[in-house]
């Protein structure tokens, strides 16, 4: 189960993000659906088409249980399996 406290060590497809800080000032606010995820970038489903998006240079908020969590895009800027912690 995704927590406040683990969120960084979880899978981010599927989730609902909105950016709230970032070196481009044209990316804040943007929010939507995260369809894929790379070592440096979510695709985000938008309500203007899909966006690319680099993870370390935002913070991004996502809703866990009611409550909004804010992660530090350099947190997670890594690939999912080593996020995650899997083994080869």
């Amino acid at each position: 189960m995704i927590t406040a406290d683990n969120i960084t060590s979880h899978e981010f497809i599927g989730l609902n993000t909105e950016i709230v800080q970032s070196t481009n000032p044209q990316v804040i606010g943007l929010n939507g659906r995260i369809e894929n995820e790379t070592k440096s970038m979510f695709t985000i489903n938008t309500e203007n088409g899909m966006k690319s998006i680099a993870k370390s240079t935002s913070n991004w908020k996502f809703s866990i249980d009611s409550n909004d969590v804010i992660v530090e895009g350099s947190r997670i800027a890594k690939r999912p399996f080593d996020r995650i912690g899997g083994k080869a």
